[in-house]
């Protein structure tokens, strides 16, 4: 059974969570920052840059997918240790891919531990975050979610000086990947162990066995809640990762504004998607997960029609700002949903995180190929679609009564 922390452990604790979304994030913004700067020095075509993107991707999936199975093996707190190592040395070997030896194959290979970790990460510390908001009984994964954002933010703000200065990629990723270890460590250390994340208790603790805890890990699966909570997650997670790889493109060059008006339109999605995140808590706390993922969902479609139909660019940069706002809180709460059940949380988190995670990164490269053949903005309507069927299956987020709980068991 949990302990009861004291106040300044729980602090401890979220402060510890809130930094791990930031490193992750950071890692993220770090070497895509440097995308242009690796294409100059290995001297590859966009194409060959499209299979490095590539390779993060197909890794990151591995990682989200195989995050279960890592935490019933080792617990989320070791696991989540052993997944920070490895996107910190993949963002350091980037930097000697690129720099040292000049070797494409070794940034891939660099790309593929950065995603494996990574994704690994993805799914652990959100069944951290959502025990911290069970124990404050209060929604605050949100902002779990908007300090992933800062960390985006910051990674790319450093990427842009370093690229100023002229320090390498060497230099820079080397640097980042040192600066994430030590906070991933100290971060660590502040994670208590806890039997509803597969943690083993002590050195002496009993230890359930791999297999039943990995029955325990994969029972959400089994459970029609988990799908209707991956519909509300899928549509919101296409939605953003739609834009994050789609909305400049459709403002520069089908609306006509050019690169930089597509860059601000994207900026704008940004942030007003971080701003909502930020102060969406006590909305949910006050209205209802429900009511308000109805709400954000109809936001979320309107935004994106008004983006595709706007006859002028004013109107395009409101139609993204609508759009940043509905796909704000569809996956955090998603994750609020999973976690109703203290004693299946890290289940029913990991099974929903891996489909809300597939779905942010498989999304877009298939609206790439779709809009090949009809058009970006037409291909766009299907994200205002899964956003209308999102708002359809919210009421799978309906809290839990105290009577659909299981009792977490005591070790």
């Amino acid at each position: 059974m949990q302990h009861v922390l004291s106040r300044p452990q729980y602090v401890r604790w979220r402060t510890a969570v809130f930094a791990i979304f930031f490193i992750s994030g950071l890692s993220v913004a770090t070497w895509a920052s440097r995308v242009p700067d690796i294409k100059i020095a290995l001297e590859i075509d966009k194409a060959q840059v499209g299979m490095l993107l590539l390779g993060a991707g197909i890794a990151s999936i591995m990682g989200i997918s195989s995050g279960p199975a890592v935490m019933a093996r080792t617990g989320a707190r070791h696991g989540m240790l052993i997944a920070i190592a490895t996107f910190a040395s993949g963002v350091a070997v980037i930097g000697v891919g690129a720099n040292v030896v000049g070797s494409y194959p070794v940034v891939l290979l660099g790309l593929a531990l950065f995603g494996l970790g990574n994704g690994s990460v993805d799914v652990m510390m959100n069944v951290e975050a959502t025990a911290i908001e069970q124990y404050a009984k209060k929604t605050i994964l949100p902002l779990f979610h908007a300090f992933f954002s800062f960390g985006t933010v910051v990674g790319a703000g450093l990427g842009a000086l370093a690229a100023q200065l002229r320090i390498d990629v060497f230099g820079h990723t080397l640097a980042t990947a040192i600066l994430i270890a030590v906070i991933g460590i100290t971060s660590i250390l502040n994670v208590p162990r806890r039997a509803e994340a597969l943690d083993p208790a002590d050195r002496t603790g009993e230890k359930p066995r791999w297999r039943e805890r990995m029955h325990v890990a994969l029972t959400a699966w089994r459970e029609p809640r988990t799908y209707a909570i991956g519909v509300v997650m899928l549509g919101m997670s296409f939605a953003e990762g739609g834009a994050n790889d789609w909305l400049a493109l459709g403002v520069a060059e089908d609306h006509g504004g050019g690169t930089a008006l597509g860059a601000a339109a994207l900026a704008t999605f940004s942030v007003a998607m971080t701003a909502v995140r930020i102060f969406g808590g006590p909305l949910v706390d006050r209205f209802g997960r429900v009511a308000v993922l109805r709400i954000l969902a109809l936001t979320a479609a309107a935004g994106i029609l008004l983006f595709i139909l706007a006859p002028s660019l004013p109107l395009v940069f409101v139609g993204a700002a609508l759009w940043g706002v509905g796909a704000s809180l569809g996956f955090p709460l998603g994750m609020s949903a999973a976690a109703d059940d203290p004693a299946k949380a890290a289940a029913r988190v990991s099974a929903a995180a891996t489909i809300g995670y597939i779905s942010f990164l498989g999304g877009p490269p298939v609206l790439g190929f779709i809009s090949e053949h009809v058009g970006l903005l037409n291909t766009l309507f299907i994200l205002a679609g899964l956003a209308v069927l999102s708002g359809l299956f919210s009421g799978a987020a309906r809290p839990l009564r105290e009577d659909e709980k299981t009792p977490v068991s005591t070790r």
